[in-house]
């Protein structure tokens, strides 16, 4: 009974990253556990905002792409099967630049690699995942990883697709949006988001001008999806109905694509728009909010309404607040997983583990304080263009007082490396995900498990290429690389 609670404790915590805190200040997390559960069980599908215990039922988790499975996935694992398609990927962006000649920027990561692996999505039966190189969905037999069913569309899959209940939602680059039954890959509908059904070249294959690259994201009866590549032509992001494949609502924008994984919370949808920066809209009607600053990616999750984004152009990850443009803080590393206070950094030779909650306490009171800073330093130039005689005891006094704040800001500095809880190398810089206590790594050919307590490294086992994408569901592993290859493991006995 005690883990039980325990457990229930711990699911409080990670729903409340996706709901606002309720106003009544003494309540206990196990009763804000069951507010939580009936507000979702009175009109929401679980499946649409977190992942379930045991499922993994879109790319990453959940809408908030968290990476977050509840069900303890404890190693040592065992391979049970492996999936060898005909054709790997065949990415749309090969590879990063060179560099930034502009900036003199070196190194640079790759801002748009959501489709160099074929990610899983599923349930402790069937798995299914798109082929960029096939143009196609597969449905895997979760236990034994033959093909259940197979469903063909006219242009490339390159991005997971989304399970709801007893249907499959998927975009394809031939610009449409496709429902398709669970169980047999029935078609239930399509619908084309662009303005026509015209074809061009790209990557060597047929595909729409308005090709579907965002992948698809599901919450109520409504599912999202953005289509369209040259702004100049035209980008567009919609809401659809479920049920019919109507679209609701559609917003053009001019001036940024839309690649990578829509992120979705209660009251705004995030676009990624690849090497450029995430657009925000309204979930409502689809009017653009903002486009959030910084050096762009389409790598992000939201915690607590706060948007985390990259890598940018050499691995940081941002924490943006919630509503703002307001840059809290800058990590440096590739991936981030949220959960119970803690921050797990992983970069391309570390994976750290931060007090999450007192270091953004402090970030925050580090923002204030600089504010304050540049106020005091306006004031100070200001003052200089008086009378000499005035302006030397104020001037004076707003000196001293600045040298207060440079002593304020060093603590804060020195307090905030006080955060990290630990630190340890890591030779799995390509994916990262949590399952229960676990970290699960993707490094070149081969996988790791990590201690999420300690960092200590639990398990490691060879796969075949790059680990780009990881899964947890139905108590198995799964790991996708860039030969298109898809491993599951399982826990041994």
């Amino acid at each position: 009974m005690t883990k039980w609670i325990e457990w229930l404790h711990g699911f409080a915590e990670f729903t409340s990253n996706y709901f606002h805190p309720l106003p009544t200040q003494n309540m206990t997390r196990l009763s804000q556990f069951v507010i939580y559960w009936l507000v979702l069980t009175a009109g929401l599908q679980t499946s649409n905002l977190l992942a379930a215990q045991g499922d993994w039922p879109t790319y990453r988790g959940d809408n908030a792409r968290s990476g977050i499975q509840t069900e303890s996935l404890a190693p040592p694992l065992k391979s049970i099967w492996k999936h060898v398609p005909a054709y790997p990927p065949r990415p749309a962006w090969q590879g990063e630049a060179k560099w930034d000649g502009w900036n003199k920027v070196y190194d640079l990561k790759h801002r748009q690699d959501f489709d160099h692996a074929f990610h899983v999505v599923g349930d402790g039966k069937l798995l299914f995942y798109g082929s960029s190189s096939e143009d196609k969905v597969v449905c895997l037999d979760a236990a034994s990883g033959k093909i259940r069913w197979v469903f063909y569309t006219e242009g490339p899959v390159r991005l997971a697709p989304t399970l709801v209940d007893s249907s499959l939602f998927v975009g394809s680059d031939d610009g449409h949006v496709y429902r398709l039954g669970a169980a047999d890959g029935s078609l239930e509908w399509k619908v084309l988001l662009g303005p026509k059904d015209y074809r061009i070249p790209g990557n060597g294959r047929m595909i729409s001008a308005w090709p579907a690259r965002t992948g698809v994201v599901v919450q109520g009866d409504l599912a999202y999806a953005g289509v369209g590549m040259f702004p100049s032509e035209g980008v567009f992001v919609c809401a659809i109905k479920t049920s019919t494949g109507e679209v609701v609502w559609k917003t053009e924008q001019n001036d940024l694509p839309a690649q990578g994984y829509l992120v979705a919370s209660r009251s705004r949808l995030y676009v990624p728009t690849g090497r450029n920066n995430p657009v925000v809209l309204d979930i409502t009607d689809g009017k653009r909010q903002q486009v959030i600053d910084g050096d762009g990616g389409s790598y992000a999750l939201l915690t607590n309404d706060a948007l985390v984004f990259g890598p940018g152009k050499t691995g940081q990850l941002r924490w943006v607040e919630p509503g703002t443009s307001d840059q809290l803080a800058t990590f440096q590393g590739n991936h981030m997983i949220v959960y119970r206070g803690h921050s797990y950094l992983h970069s391309d030779t570390e994976l750290q583990a931060i007090d999450r909650e007192r270091y953004l306490e402090l970030a925050r009171q580090r923002r204030d304080l600089y504010a304050y800073r540049q106020k005091l330093n306006d004031t100070l130039k200001q003052i200089k263009k008086e009378s000499a005689e005035t302006a030397e005891e104020k001037a004076s006094s707003i000196q001293k007082e600045l040298v207060d704040l440079a002593r304020s800001l060093d603590q804060i500095g020195q307090d905030m490396q006080g955060c990290l809880l630990w630190k340890e190398l890591c030779e799995y810089p390509l994916s990262l995900i949590l399952s229960g206590d676990v970290l699960y790594t993707g490094g070149k050919d081969k996988v790791g498990a990590f201690d999420a307590a300690s960092g200590r490294l639990l398990w490691s086992h060879p796969v075949e290429g790059r680990a780009l994408g990881l899964a947890s569901t139905g108590g198995r592993l799964l790991v996708s690389t860039d030969r298109g290859v898809i491993h599951c493991f399982a826990p041994e006995g």
